[in-house]
């Protein structure tokens, strides 16, 4: 199967600027079924390689896999402004995107940071005359633990330099050992587009350290009081929804997961043993949840 294509959209800025969001095409660019797959809070757009495979090989017509690289991250512009990489921001990038492809039938695959996005373009996707029809959130909710958003902050925006690919991926087995057990040839591709040459030999870490400045000056008060917006935007959904939570999360945890299936769109939850935050859509199983859902 032939690798995606990097295409880009022009994005408006607030300011009256603008700047380019990379995303990657996978499939048939004029199918009608569009499924959008955003990444979380220091990934891109190539961790859902093995979904997209997966979504051609198992489609019953054509479809088209669209996998952003949010802006400051993998092939998209860095921000002037470190205070613009915010959920609103990006939401309003992925509109831009929408209105762009004009999509017949949406769905949308987010993790982590991409799900919060998602919630948000569910309510406000009409604006650009689409709509989101099946919506995947990947352990994330309206609830954000604390202790979690404090252990994510611990290596967030740090500048990390390696020598080479396979100690990128070794550290990268350490730091994000919650996304559950994987091969080393599986730590190797989660990693080989996370990492960008530096010109003084090695690689470097493919995203803007600043995406750490707004992250940083998030207290638990201001967290608590997201909490009630969230919600409010997620009672609006009305996309099919599926949860699908790692069994050892600590960003989602079981109370939050339980009542969003009784709120709002009341998600079928899907739990998989032996992983935090968050699956990474590699395992076969969680592969074909996802797939599965978005196809049946």
């Amino acid at each position: 199967m032939a690798d995606p294509t990097l295409n880009f959209v022009t994005c408006p800025h607030t300011d009256k600027g603008a700047h380019q969001m990379a995303y990657w095409l996978w499939g048939d660019e004029n199918a009608a079924h569009t499924v959008l797959c955003v990444h979380g809070l220091t990934r891109q757009g190539r961790d859902f390689d093995v979904l997209a495979r997966t979504l051609l090989e198992r489609a019953p017509g054509p479809i088209r896999v669209i996998c952003p690289d949010v802006v400051g991250r993998g092939g998209s512009d860095w921000l002037v402004d470190p205070q613009s990489y915010a959920i609103p921001h990006y939401v309003g990038d992925m509109l831009a995107l929408l209105a762009k492809l004009k999509p017949q039938t949406l769905d949308w695959v987010g993790t982590s940071m991409g799900g919060l996005i998602g919630i948000a373009v569910c309510v406000h996707a009409q604006v650009v005359g689409a709509s989101v029809r099946r919506l995947v959130l990947n352990d994330v909710g309206p609830v954000l633990e604390w202790e979690s958003l404090l252990r994510i902050g611990t290596y967030l925006g740090r500048d990390m330099h390696f020598d080479s690919l396979q100690q990128a991926a070794d550290a990268l087995a350490i730091i994000a050992s919650s996304f559950g057990p994987h091969t080393p040839a599986q730590w190797l591709e989660l990693t080989r587009h996370m990492v960008k040459p530096d010109p003084a030999g090695g690689v470097l870490l493919h995203y803007d350290p600043a995406i750490a400045l707004p992250f940083q000056e998030i207290t638990q008060e201001v967290a608590l009081q997201g909490e009630a917006a969230i919600w409010g935007l997620y009672d609006a959904i009305t996309a099919q929804t599926l949860l699908v939570r790692g069994a050892d999360s600590d960003l989602l945890s079981r109370e939050t997961a339980a009542q969003m299936t009784q709120r709002g769109p009341k998600a079928r939850l899907v739990e998989f043993a032996g992983v935090g935050h968050a699956p990474t859509f590699v395992a076969a199983d969680q592969v074909d949840t996802v797939a599965s859902f978005l196809l049946d």
